[in-house]
């Protein structure tokens, strides 16, 4: 692992969610700490600082004082954690400077058009699906707002990168995003949210057919 000039324990975050990513992490199982940290090169601590913070973000939890384990999968605290989601972007959009917003909504809409296929490699619709949304609240300047967000979604990705290989085919409803856009180009900022609230249901509603009930 590369060092950087940012504290320790937040590239050994980013290099666990990354490691996550690639599937070498299955739900539920333990977490250990003396294997991890040998191959990290790192000291217990800034490790231990790293756990502490992702189980902050749900993607662990405390295995009964014996460390840390990722947490299982939920259908739901999955429902729960889009519900959130929703809400907080939702709450992005409403707080975004509407001259912005004019200004990116026809961006938007091209994005949402210049990706036909309805069925593509879930890695491909993931790297699309966070561009747009960025895209969509990058007008937010609320920085905890975003923060929150992004923690947020840390956990919700967890079930996407366990439950869903990057190359297995998944369907994009590219028309969720294009009706978004649309309503911005109508400056109808209300209709927009609803359009992101259907959005998320939809999402959700998708990934629950790869979640096995409870």
């Amino acid at each position: 692992m590369a060092i950087e000039r940012r504290p320790l324990r937040e590239q050994i975050r980013d290099e666990l969610m990354d490691r996550l990513t690639r599937g070498e992490f299955a739900a539920g199982t333990d977490v250990n700490e003396a294997v991890l940290a040998a191959e990290l090169g790192v000291s217990r601590t800034p490790l231990r600082e790293a756990l502490i913070a992702l189980a902050g973000e749900g993607v662990l939890e405390s295995n009964q004082g014996r460390g840390f384990r990722f947490a299982p999968v939920s259908r739901t605290e999955f429902r729960e954690l889009v519900a959130i989601v929703a809400a907080l972007e939702s709450l992005a959009l409403e707080s975004s400077d509407p001259a912005h917003l004019r200004t990116i909504a026809p961006r938007l809409l091209d994005l949402a058009q210049g990706f036909p296929d309805q069925v593509a490699t879930h890695a491909t619709v993931d790297r699309r699906d966070d561009e747009w949304h960025g895209l969509l609240l990058s007008g937010c300047s609320n920085e905890r707002l975003i923060d929150l967000l992004t923690r947020v979604k840390a956990g919700m990705r967890r079930y996407e990168n366990l439950v869903v290989a990057e190359d297995e085919p998944v369907a994009r409803e590219s028309e969720e995003h294009c009706e978004i856009a649309r309503r911005l180009l109508e400056d109808d900022l209300p209709g927009a949210i609803t359009a992101l609230r259907a959005n998320w249901v939809g999402g959700m509603e998708r990934m629950l057919a790869h979640i096995p009930a409870e």
